[in-house]
């Protein structure tokens, strides 16, 4: 039976109130619109809106962390050019994802749902293939998510060790350089478990959690910044230097080089889309996130260079520090320009709760990707993940899932030492390609019609923006599967690849066994137009799968 619903490009959202962007208090008439709006769209509300206008941009800043994501990737930067490729791989990169975001921006002020890009996709693509296209786009969603979040806590396990070999025995050697691959997952175990326990049991604390977040950077930023170029024992670079330098290490040519490195930048961006899965928690979505999205990357870019331009003044061997057994040359950095082992630590604990933090905020939002993606079926085994803990107001079983999947693709680590190279780029890889699937579909196959009924219509700018983020996209999935070096050996392989794939493999396989007999999209008023729909109507589908 063909379902009775209206076509995209004929949907107007209700209009929201015009309320001012620096508001911190929405009003109760605010949250029950953002209410019938997702109901327009198709979802019962099932999660709480606490949080405002500020409490969004906090919470995309700390998805980002930028001075704790780009210190744990400080090393592909180094290697791919030096400071050359750490500050301006940085700017480049900062406005490259400006277009990004701008671009999601547009769409999600039209269909802001936690489903993000997965359900825009589905909704701007056109019939004959709307279920496939929003199938692949939802998958890379739901893994890079989880990917990037397994990144950052392995990420923030290799950076604690590396601060803990800041203290050395009586050989100079480091006190943790001797330790073997099980007490570094042992290490992952907990950080997994204390960013996973904190979002499932203290959720209506995270707004707070985030505010702090916000002051505690800004702290750290400037006593790092002060203390390494006060005190900077092995001396400072001349600025020319700084800006103008560039050494690339990897084997490759001068030019692939620096777009290797462009990696250390890619990571600490990648989560730009994250926050859209945050919708159904936010009182004015359609307003708040859009905005929040596009600000927030340009307090990164800013905040990024107040980071990334002193510790460029005191860095020094820089053959050294890309060679360094760890991969983290940030804790490095700081002791040879500190000079003494228990200030350069303490040095380093600003960038190490922000990696914890980062963490917490990370499994937040991908927990709502994927209890979202489940809830239209998507997911073996939906019926559990789908589910809300009403007690806790969370999706507890879609968490625990993905923590789980964390757990095991960590495994890694004990066949290769390079197991974080993989998480981190495929991360940036599968986030990338969701992000520009609904832009494609709006751009080439919708002309953009749907974007003049949002809050956010960009016009000939926005056209330029969806240009950029698509070009970037074509881009970043060869690139990031590159080895960082020529010469590749087992230590040294860019596993990225491999992992995607797999992923592929089993969004590939559950689509055959399951998906393109079952499989319908989000159950939603803001589509298909009466008699053409190709696939079946959700009534007449099975909810258990």
């Amino acid at each position: 039976m063909p379902s009775k619903r209206k076509d995209a490009s004929q949907w107007v959202p209700p209009t929201v109130s015009d309320q001012p962007f620096d508001s911190a208090i929405e009003t109760g008439p605010d949250k029950t619109q953002a209410d019938q709006v997702l109901e327009t769209l198709g979802y019962t509300p099932e999660l709480s809106r606490n949080r405002s206008t500020w409490n969004v941009v906090f919470m995309s800043f700390i998805l980002a962390s930028v001075p704790y994501g780009l210190s744990t990737t400080y090393f592909y930067a180094l290697a791919g050019g030096g400071p050359t490729n750490i500050v301006w791989g940085w700017v480049l990169v900062s406005l490259i994802i400006l277009c990004v975001a701008a671009s999601l921006a547009e769409i999600t002020s039209v269909f802001p749902t936690a489903g993000g890009v997965y359900y825009q996709t589905f909704v701007l693509s056109p019939i004959w293939c709307r279920r496939i296209s929003s199938w692949v786009c939802g998958w890379a969603y739901v893994a890079g998510q989880i990917m990037i979040t397994l990144a950052v806590n392995f990420g923030t396990t290799q950076f604690f060790i590396a601060c803990l070999n800041v203290f050395e025995d009586s050989d100079g050697v480091g006190i943790t350089d001797n330790w073997e691959a099980w007490h570094t997952y042992v290490i992952f175990l907990g950080v997994t478990l204390v960013c996973h326990a904190i979002p499932a049991f203290a959720n209506k604390w995270l707004p707070l959690l985030e505010s702090f977040a916000i002051f505690w950077t800004l702290a750290g930023v400037i006593a790092i910044d002060v203390c390494i170029l006060v005190i900077a024992k092995g001396g400072r670079n001349h600025a020319r230097w700084v800006f103008g330098h560039f050494e690339p290490q990897t084997g490759w040519p001068d030019g692939w080089s620096f777009c290797i490195g462009l990696l250390q930048a890619a990571y600490a961006t990648s989560s730009t889309g994250m926050i859209i899965t945050m919708c159904e928690e936010v009182r004015q979505p359609a307003i708040q996130v859009p905005k929040a999205m596009v600000g927030t990357i340009v307090i990164n870019l800013c905040a990024g260079l107040i980071f990334l331009v002193p510790v460029c003044f005191v860095m020094h061997d820089l053959v050294d520090l890309a060679g360094l057994a760890s991969g983290q040359p940030v804790p490095a950095i700081f002791k040879a320009a500190i000079g003494n082992s228990v200030g350069t630590f303490l040095l380093l604990l600003p960038l190490l709760i922000l990696g914890f933090i980062c963490g917490i905020g990370c499994v937040t939002a991908t927990s709502r990707c994927t209890w979202a993606f489940a809830r239209d079926g998507a997911i073996p085994g939906s019926q559990w993940w789908r589910t809300v803990n009403k007690k806790l107001d969370i999706p507890l079983n879609a968490m625990m899932l993905g923590m789980v999947v964390e757990l095991l693709f960590g495994l890694i680590y004990f066949g290769s030492t390079a197991a974080y190279n993989a998480f981190s780029g495929v991360g940036v890889i599968l986030l990338t390609l969701s992000y520009g699937c609904p832009i494609a579909v709006s751009l080439v196959l919708r002309g953009r019609e749907d974007i003049r009924h949002g809050s956010f219509d960009l016009g000939a700018l926005g056209a330029f923006c969806n240009v950029v983020a698509l070009a970037w996209t074509l881009l970043a999935i060869p690139l990031f599967s590159m080895p960082t070096y020529m010469e590749v050996t087992v230590e040294t392989m860019n596993y990225a690849s491999v992992v995607f794939v797999g992923f592929v493999a089993i969004s590939a396989v559950w689509y055959w066994v399951w998906g393109h007999k079952n499989y319908v999209g989000p159950p939603t008023d803001a589509i298909d137009p009466v008699g053409e729909s190709d696939s079946p109507s959700p009534a007449d589908v099975p909810k258990t799968i």
